[in-house]
């Protein structure tokens, strides 16, 4: 259904029960990201009103739960710890060539979000499955499906706003590059690397 083309070893999920503080830390972090996206384009494009309401509903949810994965942290007896650089978000976003038309530069912004959004919920999947924390299985559970949601809506917009045939092209590439990416990821306690 996500279209990844590279599924995530399922051994990953024993790095993370080896730091269940240090995956929640990143995980919080990567919500706050995605708030963050969602107000970047509703500053980067305020004419595409669809665009602008979708994502303010989006960067409530986002906050939403970054404060329940905080309070998940806080829960466990610690404090949220520093954020750390996400290495797949920072390669990933290499890809596309800089430049180009505002449209150009929406439809890659929006490409990269349904990637990061794809990604996500595969982890939350696998750690739904395999975690051997009940709570924490039954919490990545209820957020896979809000990802796969958010996943959608920004393959759509992309589709909405660029050419559907040349927009399946770069989305199809991006793909196979993110495919690569993962390759040599997939080895430390974080929610994408």
């Amino acid at each position: 259904m996500l279209g990844l083309k590279l599924p995530t070893d399922p051994r990953w999920v024993n790095i993370v029960e080896k730091n269940i503080e240090e995956i929640l830390t990143d995980h919080a972090y990567c919500e706050q990201k995605a708030a963050s996206t969602a107000i970047s384009l509703i500053i980067g494009f305020p004419e595409k009103s669809e665009l602008v309401k979708e994502m303010t509903a989006l960067a409530r949810e986002e906050m939403g739960h970054f404060n329940m994965v905080h309070d998940k942290i806080l829960k466990r007896g610690w404090v949220l710890g520093r954020e750390r650089k996400d290495e797949y978000v920072i390669e990933l976003m290499k890809f596309f060539p800089k430049g180009g038309s505002r449209e150009t530069h929406l439809v890659h912004k929006l490409l990269y979000a349904a990637l990061i959004e794809a990604r996500s919920c595969e982890r939350f999947r696998l750690l739904s499955e395999e975690i051997q924390d009940k709570e924490l299985a039954d919490f990545y559970r209820n957020l896979m499906v809000s990802e796969a949601n958010h996943y959608t809506m920004f393959l759509a917009f992309a589709r909405k706003y660029g050419d559907k045939k040349e927009v399946d092209q770069k989305w199809q590439a991006l793909l196979e590059h993110e495919a690569e990416l993962m390759k040599n990821l997939g080895k430390k306690e974080t929610m994408h690397g």
